[in-house]
């Protein structure tokens, strides 16, 4: 099985929970979303629209369409650029942010089981991918993994010089309410000259010499993002603690001055 069709592989899965549960985070009638088999953040997952025959998928979906009722085959899933060319294309792109809205859900509950907190995360295309099948990537802004591992994973997530298309800049791509779209903004070979961009802290902007000194810089961010929201957290349960001793305290003056009263009155 080729890594470069293994998704579209999983996408024509009859049934996902037949996958691996290392593979598989959680799925729908139209998407499956795997965990990125190699990771560049703490949370990072794929989100494939299914093409199995035999569920209410794309490919044999008979809905009405504003659009058009053109069928999807599977060229058009190929990528990104394909699917723009469909006469769908905004039809299922909003479909894909429905189903990333519910799976980013799911992570941030896992964001805060697991450290108390929620970050952000980014949801987008690669405007060139690696990969057959389109898939939309959500990933964690902390970019904290092993399988980052050189200037072009680092370029290809980097949330502002364009090869990582968020995707609601994708459905900007369609204005004024048309269903179609023409193209992307740059031609293939311009995607990927970005790639090739210095490399650069995406928070602060600090030019980095090179990868290592990079990730160290990245792991500092995240420990002191870290740091910043434990002593939230700390201050958030002082308040309350002491939100609740004024109002415990105040409960019982109140208390004590209803007693007095009483008392008064038996006299």
């Amino acid at each position: 099985m080729s890594n470069l069709t293994i998704l579209r592989t999983y996408a024509q899965k009859a049934d996902p929970s037949s996958l691996s549960p290392s593979i598989l985070f959680t799925h729908s009638d139209q998407f499956l979303t795997i965990f990125d088999a190699y990771p560049k953040a703490i949370f990072h997952f794929l989100v494939l629209p299914r093409t199995a025959s035999t569920v209410s998928g794309y490919i044999t979906s008979t809905r009405s369409s504003s659009a058009s009722d053109a069928a999807l085959t599977m060229a058009d899933f190929s990528n990104l650029r394909s699917l723009l060319k469909h006469p769908r294309a905004k039809e299922v792109l909003d479909d894909f942010k429905r189903e990333a809205e519910e799976v980013k859900e799911k992570i941030v509950e896992e964001m805060m089981g697991r450290y108390g907190f929620k970050w952000d995360l980014w949801i987008g295309f690669h405007a060139v991918p690696s990969m057959e099948h389109i898939h939309l990537h959500i990933i964690s802004s902390d970019l904290c993994a092993p399988s980052l591992k050189n200037k072009k994973h680092y370029n290809s997530f980097h949330p502002k010089e364009g090869f990582f298309l968020h995707l609601d800049e994708v459905l900007d791509l369609f204005e004024g309410g048309s269903s179609t779209t023409t193209k992307l903004p740059l031609s293939p070979s311009q995607y990927e000259a970005i790639l090739k961009r210095p490399l650069a802290c995406f928070k602060c902007h600090s030019e980095m010499k090179n990868m290592p000194t990079l990730k160290k810089h990245l792991q500092e961010e995240w420990e002191k993002q870290k740091e910043r929201e434990k002593c939230l957290r700390v201050e958030k349960n002082a308040t309350g603690d002491k939100r609740k001793r004024d109002t415990d305290e105040l409960e019982m003056r109140d208390g004590a001055g209803d007693n007095s009263k009483h008392s008064r009155k038996e006299e």
